[in-house]
């Protein structure tokens, strides 16, 4: 194994316990403002969660659902609205402060800032959630100290393809074996073994139970472990 050199963090469920009280709400919301009647209680949601990407879900709820407006001509555009709204509605709860980092999370950054590890991101969230989440919890700055970050829809297959994550190392140029991946669901653990990448499981509210055999190593969270445990 390579030493490492960069961590790649996932970021919903994995900086923020972000889905239920933070995508969950501004989802129905969207939907109040659009006049249908859907609302994604939290079990529902869940479930959704095996569809990775805001506008994906969509779609699945639609077919799944709702078929006499998924058949609608205007339902992709319809689609694009909702997710457009859905963020604006999203971005006003983490500017509240509504959604803080996981306990560790802003600890590890730091020692890894400090070791002069190198930093990135891998998610299906657009980079506008990500840009909000993180100044608003580490500052206007915090964006800045990741080299990558790779989000939204900058690759063509999301998790658990090993897209993203690709895409990722490229831009870093550096080997997956020089690299971390933390993540919080069974999708993202798929996505982050495909691309040859260690994984660290950080468990979130919605994917305990989820099968993470493969990952590298297991926590409840990540104040559970130091920097240099990651690193060994």
């Amino acid at each position: 194994m390579d030493t490492l050199k960069a961590i790649i963090f996932d970021v919903d469920g994995t900086l923020a316990e972000t889905e239920r009280d933070g995508h969950r709400p501004a989802f129905n919301a969207a939907f109040h403002e659009a006049g249908l009647d859907w609302y994604w209680d939290e079990a529902l949601y869940g479930e959704l969660l095996s569809v990775t990407g805001g506008k994906e879900r969509i779609r699945h709820y639609g077919a799944h659902y709702a078929p006499a407006i998924a058949a609608r001509p205007d339902f992709d555009a319809l689609v694009g609205q909702l997710h457009k709204i859905k963020t604006a509605h999203y971005l006003r709860l983490v500017d509240q402060g509504q959604l803080p980092l996981r306990p560790g999370v802003a600890r590890l950054l730091n020692e890894a800032r400090q070791a002069g590890i190198r930093l990135a991101i891998a998610t299906t969230t657009t980079p506008e959630n990500v840009d909000t989440l993180l100044r608003a919890n580490l500052g206007p700055d915090a964006p800045g100290w990741f080299e990558v970050i790779g989000a939204g829809d900058i690759v063509p297959a999301k998790k658990p393809a090993p897209d993203i994550y690709q895409w990722v190392l490229n831009r870093l140029a550096l080997p997956a074996a020089a690299c971390l991946a933390i993540e919080d669901s069974e999708m993202g653990l798929k996505s982050a073994l495909s691309a040859g990448l260690r994984c660290v499981v950080t468990i979130s509210e919605y994917t305990r139970g989820q099968d993470f055999r493969r990952a590298w190593r297991v926590l409840e969270g990540l104040e559970e472990c130091s920097l240099g445990e990651l690193g060994e």
